[in-house]
C-alpha cells in the first residue's frame, strides 16, 4: 500500500535537512522530514570535539533567523564559548529541530524510487508514501575515504575517525593517526588526553590556522589582527579563496576542472591553532608515506617509503570523505544509475537538482557543483534559500516527467 504523502520529502535531519525543511515550511510547501536529528554528529564524532567554524558561522538557517545559536544559548542559559563544544552544538540542533521542524519522522528511509511524476519513499517499517520531490540531506556517513593500503585490514585494528565517539578505551595503547588536518590533530589530542600514546603519520607538515603560531607578544597580536581582517564571514579556506567560497552561485559557474582545483585548494588539510597546545604529548612524523600495512600478532605493522617500519596497537584513519552517489543506498539502483555524476559526485543545477527531475542533493554531496561552503554549517543559508525558492517557483510551471529526458548541461 502506497499512500499520498507530502509535496517534498527531506531525507536527513542534520543541519542541512533541518534548514531546508524549515525554509520550505515557511513558504507553505507541504514537507515531511525523515531521520534522527543530528545523528551523524551524535554517533560519528567523538566526545570532547570542538567545532573549527567560528560562532558567527555556526547558525542553522531558518527564514526569520529566530532559531540562531545565540537565541538557543539565551533561552537555555548555556555558556557560549569559542571554539564551540560538539555537545553544545548537538543540543542546539535538537532545540532547532523541536521548534523549526517539530513534525520530524524519526524512522529510517529504506528505499526511494521514481514512480510516475514523483517518487515512492519507503520507510524501514515498510510503510510507503508518494512525494513529488525528494531532497537528500543524508550527510557523510558511508562516504569515508579508506586508502588502498589499508584495504582488507581488520576493522578492530584499523578504523576511520567517524567510527568513534569516545576514546576512553584506548588508554595505554600505541595509536597511529593517519592524516594532518583538523580531524587528525583533534583525534590525536583526544587520544592523548584519554591516556593513549598517540602519533600522527602524514605526508607533509601540519598547517596551523590562526592562533597556533609560535610567535609571541606583539608579533602574535599583529598576526591575529591581520587574520581577522582578511577572514571571510564563514572562515572557509585561506585568503583570498575564502571570499570566493562565500559565493556558491559564482563557484558553480567555474569550468569543472577549475572548480575542482578551487575546491581542493580551499579545503586543503589544516588544523585550528587552538589545538596546538593540546598536541604537546603527541608525536608527529611528517614527510612519510605508508607503502604497506599488515596485521601481525594483534597489531598493525606499517612500512614507510623512506625505509623502516613501526607497529601500532590501533590505526585510526583521519583521511576524510569522498562523496559518491553509489553510496546512497536508500536510492533504488535504477535511480542511482540514472544520476549524472563526475568523479562520483552528482552534477547539480543551481537549485541543487540532479538530472533526475525532482531529486535534489544538498550538503557535502553538493561540494563538487557549488563549492566548498557546502561542507560547512554556514552553507545551510544559501542552500535552503535556493532549494525553497526553486520549488516554490516550480509550482508556477508544468513539471516534466522524471521519465523524460531533459536538456541538461553536463559541463556545469
Amino acid at each position: 500500500m502506497v499512500r499520498n504523502g507530502p509535496e517534498v520529502a527531506v531525507i536527513g535531519a542534520g543541519p542541512y535537512g533541518l534548514a531546508v525543511a524549515a525554509h520550505l515550511k515557511a513558504r507553505g510547501v507541504a514537507t515531511q522530514t525523515f531521520g534522527e536529528p543530528m545523528s551523524f554528529w551524535r554517533r560519528h564524532m567523538p566526545k570532547g570535539m570542538k567545532l573549527r567554524s567560528p560562532l558567527r558561522a555556526t547558525d542553522i538557517s531558518d527564514p526569520d533567523a529566530a532559531f540562531s545559536l545565540k537565541a538557543f544559548v539565551g533561552r537555555r542559559d548555556v555558556a557560549l564559548v569559542e571554539p564551540l563544544p560538539i555537545e553544545t552544538f548537538i543540543d542546539y540542533g535538537d532545540w532547532f529541530q523541536s521548534r523549526a521542524v517539530p513534525d520530524l519522522d524519526r524512522r529510517r528511509i529504506a528505499r526511494v524510487a521514481v514512480e510516475g511524476e514523483g517518487f515512492t519513499v519507503v520507510r524501514a517499517d515498510g510503510e510507503a508514501l508518494r512525494a513529488r520531490r525528494v531532497v537528500v540531506a543524508a550527510g557523510l556517513a558511508g562516504h569515508e575515504h579508506r586508502p588502498p593500503v589499508f584495504a582488507g585490514a581488520p576493522p578492530e585494528l584499523v578504523s576511520h575517525t567517524s567510527h568513534h565517539d569516545d576514546f576512553t578505551g584506548f588508554r595505554d595503547l600505541r595509536v597511529a593517526v593517519i592524516g594532518r588536518g583538523q580531524s587528525a590533530c583533534e583525534t590525536a589530542a583526544l587520544l592523548s588526553e584519554a591516556g593513549a600514546r598517540a602519533e600522527i603519520l602524514c605526508r607533509g607538515p601540519i598547517r596551523w590556522l590562526g592562533g597556533g603560531a609560535s610567535a609571541s607578544g606583539w608579533r602574535r597580536e599583529i598576526r591575529r589582527g591581520l587574520s581577522e581582517r582578511l577572514a571571510a564571514p564563514s572562515a572557509v579556506g585561506p585568503f583570498p579563496l575564502n571570499w570566493f567560497a562565500e559565493a556558491p552561485a559564482l563557484a558553480r559557474r567555474l569550468p569543472p576542472d577549475m572548480r575542482a582545483a578551487f575546491n581542493a585548494a580551499t579545503l586543503r588539510a589544516a588544523a585550528a591553532g587552538w589545538l596546538r597546545p593540546r598536541m604537546e604529548e603527541v608525536r608527529v612524523t611528517s614527510g612519510v608515506e605508508i607503502l604497506a600495512a599488515e596485521a601481525r600478532g594483534g597489531r598493525m605493522e606499517v612500512k614507510f617509503d623512506r625505509g623502516g617500519s613501526a607497529a601500532f596497537d590501533r590505526i585510526i584513519l583521519a583521511t576524510g570523505y569522498r562523496f559518491d552517489v553509489a553510496s546512497l543506498r536508500m536510492l533504488a539502483p535504477e535511480l542511482r544509475s540514472a544520476i549524472a555524476r563526475r568523479a562520483g559526485s552528482p552534477i547539480l543545477s543551481a537549485s541543487y537538482e540532479t538530472n533526475v527531475p525532482g531529486l535534489h542533493i544538498v550538503g557535502a554531496g553538493a561540494v563538487s557543483s557549488l563549492g566548498p561552503l557546502m561542507r560547512f554549517i554556514a552553507g545551510t543559508t544559501f542552500t535552503a534559500r535556493q532549494v525553497a525558492r526553486a520549488i516554490v517557483a516550480d509550482r508556477e510551471v508544468a513539471r516534466p516527467s522524471p521519465r523524460k529526458s531533459l536538456e541538461y548541461d553536463l559541463t556545469a
